[in-house]
């Protein structure tokens, strides 16, 4: 009986309509919640009874079903925010997460580190990166991101860049250690480090030994020396810088390289002196050291040596790479995030607390760098918000309760027809 067929319609109208108010109170409570995305419920009509068979013509519905729920897969408004730890992914992808249900995803970035130096989310699930080599290159090997050591440990200065001008209109001199400053025309000094992270003072003399030839001396206190006296130099290191008519460094000749420091360091510890690339090496002059007729001056020095440190503060830059400073200067970088991309996102399963897990649906994870290959720029210090619209939400809400109203009114109708049945054999 068509009336009775009415009454099941009706109540698949409500719970079709009851099932979508879900869906729109879950999106509702999670406007505030870091990195959700939004769903759209999607209804099927049923179809119970075809009246002319398989040739087609008239039919008569069932009602409705929800047939899916949708995710929203749309970027989130990003804000900024004052925490080190915190990321937003811009464009596509997810973080990727070791949990207790094993391997998982998320658009939250609201990370940390916990007490063991590792990155984790508010759940205390690890933050999966690429790892740092043994050469201190991030390499293509994934695991958990954490700060490694807080203490880095000395380096000895193995290698000094000297860039200069040496003038050309300078006499010869006779270089004597024990009258360095009347016997040579021009010095520098600079801060090396021995093998145990003391910071030694060398100063570099140079005497012009000939036209095109000079030499250099570099000398130390003989308090920093193994047997010196304090107030007296020590030559540690000595050779020849040769120029060109053009003025331009042809050679460098190392003809001593031999430093012994005392108060516990190594002996016999060897710095060499870069004076930039030489024509020999197949420099043509532009980033060397040079000889031209005016006045000496260093442009430049530097060196790679460093004293014991301790960590004084933590970054990620906007390509997801972790970075940590020390007290002596030193930066280095520990980590990158991963960023895992699907064919398609909608199929990922939900697990809650802002988790997400790869399904038959949504394929397998690939998992890469940051901005590679179609993956989003992670942007530091920043978090993804909810992409709830609430004003489209509220919308919804009242189309979904007029719908509701709507199917409850029709089984009311219903009842009332079947009421005149009943009234019949009255």
């Amino acid at each position: 009986m068509g009336i009775l067929r009415s009454f099941n319609i009706g109540i698949s109208g409500l719970s079709g309509m009851g099932e979508g108010m879900a869906v729109i109170s879950d999106n509702i409570s999670n406007a505030g919640t870091t990195g959700f995305k939004s769903s759209r419920a999607e209804f099927q009509d049923v179809l119970a009874k075809t009246l002319k068979g398989i040739d087609g013509g008239d039919q008569l519905g069932a009602g409705t079903k929800l047939a899916h729920v949708k995710p929203m897969m749309t970027q989130g408004d990003i804000t900024r925010t004052e925490s080190i730890t915190d990321m937003a992914i811009n464009g596509n992808g997810l973080f990727v997460l070791d949990t207790s249900y094993g391997q998982a995803f998320s658009r939250d970035g609201s990370f940390n580190f916990d007490k063991n130096g590792n990155l984790v989310n508010s759940d205390g699930y690890l933050v999966q990166g690429f790892q740092i080599n043994s050469s201190g290159d991030i390499s293509n090997m994934l695991g958990p991101l954490k700060l490694g050591y807080t203490t880095i440990p000395a380096k000895s200065t193995d290698n000094v860049k000297i860039f200069m001008n040496l003038d050309s209109r300078e006499s010869t001199k006779e270089f004597d250690i024990k009258d360095p400053e009347k016997t040579s025309s021009y010095s520098n000094s600079l801060t090396v480090y021995d093998n145990v992270g003391t910071a030694r003072l060398v100063t570099v003399f140079y005497n012009k030994k000939e036209n095109n030839i000079w030499e250099y001396h570099a000398v130390v206190d003989g308090a920093d020396s193994e047997g010196g006296k304090s107030g007296e130099f020590v030559e540690m290191a000595k050779g020849e810088l040769l120029f060109n008519d053009k003025g331009v460094l042809d050679d460098v000749k190392e003809k001593k390289n031999e430093f012994n420091f005392n108060k516990g360091a190594a002996q016999g510890q060897q710095i060499a002196f870069d004076f930039g690339k030489t024509l020999k090496q197949g420099g043509n002059g532009l980033d060397a050291s040079t000889q031209y007729g005016s006045g000496s001056a260093v442009s430049r020095h530097g060196q790679n040596g460093a004293s014991a440190a301790t960590l004084t503060s933590l970054s990620f830059n906007d390509k997801g790479i972790l970075s940590a400073s020390y007290n002596n200067g030193e930066t280095k970088e520990l980590g990158q995030v991963a960023i895992a991309k699907f064919e398609n996102n909608e199929g990922l399963f939900k697990l809650g607390k802002n988790l997400l897990k790869a399904s038959k649906k949504s394929g397998q994870p690939a998992i890469g760098r940051p901005g590679e290959a179609g993956r989003g720029d992670v942007l530091a210090k920043s978090i993804e918000l909810s992409n709830v619209d609430i004003a489209n939400e509220f919308v919804n809400l009242m189309n979904f309760q007029r719908n509701f109203t709507a199917s409850a009114k029709s089984i009311t109708t219903a009842d009332q027809m079947l009421q005149e049945v009943l009234n019949i054999k009255r």
